[in-house]
């Protein structure tokens, strides 16, 4: 897989929106699944507050919400054709299985069919697949730059604890 080319918002100030979504969306992307850098297996997974959330979770959370927003919402297939969760809650959930190199290659899978499912569509052009109904894909891109600016802000408060301790 070839990666995308890394933009930087001084990039695109001059920019057409769409371009300027998809460089903050992509360096949202990066620095998400950056969190994981230079740590061990042990430190990706400890558990440091009441909820599901470590930071190899927030990174399998992320590959599960761009299914959600791209796969389902765009494309209109179900979660159970998707093969992921029901419910974000569940999309913390970490297997045996799972290690950084693993959940970073799914996440950057699922970033890569982000960008395939998109790739046709104006930002004007709805998508009928999520439960709120028609949402023009402006729509989406902003709210999952949201969701990864929330992310990236958790991740970066739990990769300082788990530096620190």
């Amino acid at each position: 897989m070839s990666p995308v080319p890394a933009l930087t918002a001084e990039d695109v100030l001059d920019a057409p929106l769409r371009t300027q979504l998809e460089a903050f969306l992509d360096d949202h992307r990066r620095a998400l699944s950056a969190c994981l850098d230079g740590l061990t297996e042990e430190q990706a997974r400890r558990s440091l507050v009441p909820s599901r959330t470590t930071l190899l979770g927030l990174v399998e959370h992320a590959a599960f919400l761009e299914r959600v927003w791209f796969g389902e919402a765009v494309t209109g297939r179900s979660r159970a054709e998707i093969g992921i969760p029901a419910t974000p809650d569940e999309s913390f959930v970490l297997s045996d299985d799972d290690t950084v190199d693993t959940v970073r290659r799914a996440h950057a899978e699922a970033c890569a069919a982000s960008r395939r499912a998109v790739a046709g569509l104006g930002l004007d052009d709805l998508v009928r697949g999520n439960r709120r109904g028609p949402l023009p894909l402006r729509w989406v891109y902003v709210h999952v730059v949201r969701e990864l600016a929330q992310h990236c802000g958790h991740a970066d408060v739990l990769r300082e604890q788990v530096l620190s301790s």
